[in-house]
């Protein structure tokens, strides 16, 4: 691994809960917030996949990670465990990195279809930000919100429309919070990544017959930079907007993508040159991974 460019205490006195943290760069992010000194809690569905990231993380940062089985589609479960977890110390900082996606004809949704992305991401994140707020604002504490999104939240998303329509919502209240409760000191930015492969993500978005055909799909040479991110870079951004002395930096979305959303129309657009045949390969695609990730919940 590379080597940080910050201290290793920059975060010393932190607690920062990140949703999705068992996994891909929410797993990366928190692994980086314990290797400097803060406090780590990590929300997600599998209890066991959450279980064996903070034992992992633990042992390569020696730091304090904290596994909690937490679905945000439930605002109950949400509210729970954001009580459970301010009972014992208040949170210095938020990172809201559960997400979901899928590739799709728009036509082709169902309410349902839209649903399972926005329950996740539309009103997930924006259950636990107030579920964190209100409490920051009750006990008089200062806090920091990250919201992952995308830099479809500005060019939009052909075939993943209802994560660029739930994103832009979550950059909206990114906007919109860093003005209301800014006289409050809570600040609040988010980070829009291009694509920074991770396992789950990566399949369902681009299967892997799919990206032969079209030449790589979302790789390297649609990017200016020729290249997919590290998760460490990304890494680096969130420890920089974690630190105290970030404090003045409130409202922004900081695209970090390689120059990518600057001359494309979105990462998927050069889908609208597949067939009927490509899509329903999607779909079983789809289909097969969904089975795969059902079955290891229930082991």
């Amino acid at each position: 691994m590379a080597k940080s460019m910050f201290r290793p205490d920059l975060l010393a006195g932190h607690r920062i809960l990140v949703t999705g943290g068992g996994t891909g760069l929410g797993r990366s992010m928190a692994e980086a917030f314990a290797a400097h000194g803060a406090e780590v809690v990590i929300w997600g569905r599998r209890g066991q996949v959450l279980e064996e990231a903070a034992a992992e993380m633990r042992e390569a940062t020696g730091g304090t990670v904290t596994p909690m089985a937490v679905d945000i589609r439930n605002a109950g479960q949400i509210d729970e465990a954001m009580q459970a977890i301010f009972d014992e110390k208040p949170l210095t900082g938020l990172v809201n990195n559960a997400a979901g996606n899928f590739i799709s004809r728009t036509e082709d949704l169902s309410a349902n279809a839209f649903n399972a992305i926005a329950s996740i991401v539309a009103h997930g994140t924006f259950n636990t930000t107030v579920a964190a707020g209100r409490r920051w604002i009750a006990g008089g504490h200062r806090g920091n919100i990250l919201s992952i999104v995308t830099t479809w939240v500005w060019n939009g998303s052909a075939f993943t429309v209802p994560s660029a329509m739930s994103k832009a919502g979550v950059a909206a209240m990114t906007r919109s919070l860093a003005v209301e409760w800014g006289p409050k000191g809570i600040r609040a930015n988010a980070i829009a990544p291009g694509p920074f492969p991770t396992k789950g993500a990566w399949e369902r978005l681009m299967p892997a017959p799919l990206a032969a055909k079209l030449g790589g799909g979302t790789g390297a040479d649609d990017i200016p930079l020729r290249r997919l991110g590290d998760h460490f870079e990304l890494a680096q951004l969130a420890l920089f907007l974690m630190a105290d002395e970030c404090e003045y930096l409130t409202g922004e979305i900081i695209a970090i993508d390689g120059g990518q959303w600057l001359v494309s129309a979105g990462n998927f657009s050069q889908f609208t040159r597949l067939d009927a045949a490509d899509w329903e390969m999607i779909g079983q695609a789809i289909r097969a991974t969904n089975q795969q990730d059902r079955a290891q919940r229930t082991t």
